[in-house]
């Protein structure tokens, strides 16, 4: 199943059950928004978000007046955007839109469905994907694996607040299911763009609680030998204004 879906490129990833703020600024993407309340009031209001792979989310400044094209930020020699972009993203359901009174919108949008990026129009002032919807699938022991994450999540959190010099204001309850779990535990846990894009596209739950797994006695590891470290990078949140 392939649906044709407007493409918000971000250096960041988007998963499925988690909501996101979005600043919309840019003219291209403020048009983006405004072709997505002009239609009818029935038809979901939903774009794609992959993560980018080689450029930024923001077009760089330059003397022209004229408005950022489709690809501007996107850094490839080539100028193709399919190398641009990693190729498994989210689609993203808008729940909320504030206009502002400078033709800027607040978004919160929801993380739905993943999705493959197959092509991508760049006639348009933005990017528009066919983009085949991925079904989600359990895996082998899924279940059982689950239990190990939770806990391994739990001592990487202390280890992290420890790291930041925080306290963790009591234990949060985590979703029983495993795949909300393993979305949860990848969009909270601090890792690199290209990690978290990993988890995104594992092809099945068990893989992504089993590579979490991994990578949280990891870093709580790296955590406990390092306590000393300020952990600026651990710390710093990713941010797009777009």
């Amino acid at each position: 199943m392939t649906e044709r879906l407007p493409i918000f490129p971000l250096n960041g990833v988007l998963y499925p059950g988690l909501v996101l703020p979005l600043h919309v600024f840019e003219e291209r993407y403020c048009r983006l928004v405004a072709d997505l309340l002009a239609g009818p009031e029935d038809q979901p209001r939903r774009f794609g978000v992959l993560a980018i792979k080689d450029g930024r989310d923001v077009a760089p400044v330059t003397e022209s007046d004229k408005p950022a094209g489709p690809l501007s930020g996107l850094g490839t020699e080539s100028g193709d955007p399919l190398e641009a972009l990693h190729h498994i993203g989210c689609v993203a359901d808008v729940a909320s839109v504030t206009p502002q009174a400078d033709g800027q919108y607040e978004l919160l949008v929801t993380g739905t469905t993943r999705f493959r990026l197959r092509a991508v129009d760049t006639g348009g002032p933005y990017l528009v994907g066919q983009c085949e919807l991925i079904e989600e699938q359990l895996g082998t022991g899924a279940g059982a694996m689950a239990s190990g994450v939770e806990r391994a999540f739990r001592a990487y959190q202390k280890r992290l607040a420890g790291a930041r010099q925080a306290t963790l204001t009591g234990e949060q309850e985590l979703p029983d299911d495993p795949q909300v779990l393993s979305y949860l535990v990848a969009a909270a846990s601090v890792l690199e763009v290209p990690v978290k894009q990993r988890l995104l596209a594992c092809p099945d739950t068990a893989t992504r609680l089993s590579t979490e797994l991994e990578l949280l006695r990891r870093e709580s590891a790296l955590l406990t030998w390092l306590p000393s470290v300020p952990a600026v990078e651990l710390t710093r949140q990713a941010f797009s204004p777009n």
